[in-house]
């Protein structure tokens, strides 16, 4: 069974201004950065403990041709996904985890 997810308000806004700066300069590229979003939400929800657990109880699903990453954790519990960043590869490293 495909666990369901949630964006955590600090991964909501991640992805909301990523999605207006692509808007802004491609509409071709805002309307496939979403589809890169929901095929890797659809891949984590299929089976969310198939990517790497690098720190603590986050994991963590780059996209393919965006420089971002889905960092979430699992609550195996009510078969949820919960998104706490869309991670954007040129932030700080640091902050990564911490929202």
């Amino acid at each position: 069974m495909a666990f369901k997810y949630i964006l955590l308000e600090g991964a909501q806004i991640d992805y909301e201004e990523s999605l207006q700066w692509y808007t802004v300069r491609s509409g071709t590229a805002a309307v496939n950065f979403i589809k890169a979003m929901e095929a890797a939400m659809n891949l984590i929800c299929a089976n969310p403990k198939r990517w790497r657990n690098k720190y603590k109880n986050y994991h963590e699903l780059g996209l393919r041709k965006y420089p971002f990453s889905i960092i979430y954790i699992i609550d195996a519990e009510k078969e949820l996904v919960i998104v706490t960043s869309v991670y954007h590869h040129r932030r700080t490293p640091k902050k990564r985890y911490n929202k």
